[in-house]
């Protein structure tokens, strides 16, 4: 069993929709992601896969929560620090889906877009750039389904 089976939170949390998590319930995992990492380091980092399991399990919020920590180790300017950067706003996406806000959705999926435009790798932090790619057209479907 890996940690992120462990630590799958009891529920997602969606604002105005369910209850926040305790304060500081994060902070052990976020703190496996520190400055002067590598990306490669950040990418086997707790933080980083726990938040994919997250991110992959529909817990959006507590992705979010996860990725942010490794998105401000990675340097500034880099094509892993702009991935992640996508990655956070198609979190954020799917979680303002939940949230019933599908304008704020299609904001962010537009900003995803503009992200992974930018990337020239094929594959980063250990993810395949078109996998992302897929999701963010799944998200962008659902979304022009309900606008």
């Amino acid at each position: 069993m890996t940690r992120a089976d462990r630590d799958l939170p009891d529920h997602a949390y969606v604002p105005g929709q369910t209850p926040r998590h305790a304060e500081g319930r994060f902070a052990p995992i976020c703190a496996t992601a520190r400055q002067h990492m590598s990306p490669a380091q950040l990418a086997q980092s707790e933080a980083f896969c726990t938040g994919l399991y997250y991110f992959r399990s529909g817990y959006f919020w507590e992705a979010h929560e996860l990725f942010e920590p490794v998105w401000m180790a990675l340097e500034e300017g880099s094509d892993d620090r702009r991935f992640l950067q996508a990655l956070i706003q198609l979190t954020n996406a799917q979680l303002k889906i939940k949230m019933q806000r599908p304008k704020a959705a299609k904001r962010l999926c537009m900003m995803v877009r503009d992200l992974l435009t930018t990337l020239t790798a094929t594959r980063l932090m250990g993810q395949e750039i078109s996998q992302i790619v897929e999701c963010l057209e799944a998200v962008e479907s659902y979304v022009d389904g309900v606008l």
